[in-house]
């Protein structure tokens, strides 16, 4: 039986923390989904079809991924609708954990079939996060602390589009 799972984000920007968590992915399922949605509690700074451009970039050594666009639905009605038997989720912190517990809860209430897998990142990277790149941007230097954080072709998009 093939085991398929589902990777949610708004990968705005893609970090070297999600590249962590979708190598880990294919290592663990057969198929990973990387699924980029809109979450109307953030406002990104990328189009959509820019971050999954981004997201294809950074991940064309990694095998037996598909990356698809999706919004508007539960993350647990959207892995019934492809087919995923698990849902594949980061934690970095206390917050992370209380948050992600909840929705597994939720998520075991509306499709008790679908199990939602944690994964902690190693020290080196456990704090990266999206917000956490962009909060970096602007001062004098940023590019050479923001590189340590991002794939190359997310720098060069990022120096691109704060260039002034």
């Amino acid at each position: 039986m093939n085991s398929v799972a589902v990777y949610a984000g708004t990968f705005d920007p893609v970090t070297i923390g999600h590249i962590w968590m979708i190598e880990q992915g294919i290592r663990l399922f057969d198929k990973l989904i990387i699924a980029v949605g809109l979450n109307p509690d953030k406002k990104p700074d990328f189009l959509l079809e820019d971050r999954i451009q981004l997201l294809e970039k950074s991940t064309t050594s990694c095998k037996n991924i598909t990356i698809k666009q999706y919004h508007n639905k539960f993350l647990v009605k959207y892995a019934e609708e492809v087919g995923a038997r698990y849902i594949l989720r980061g934690i970095r912190n206390p917050d992370d954990y209380e948050y992600e517990k909840t929705w597994r809860l939720v998520n075991g209430d509306l499709s008790p079939d679908i199990t939602t897998v944690f994964l902690m990142p190693p020290r080196e990277i456990a704090e990266i996060s999206s917000s956490t790149v962009k909060g970096l941007i602007g001062p004098e230097g940023w590019e050479d602390i923001v590189r340590k954080y991002v794939p190359e072709c997310v720098l060069e998009k990022l120096k691109e589009r704060y260039r002034n």
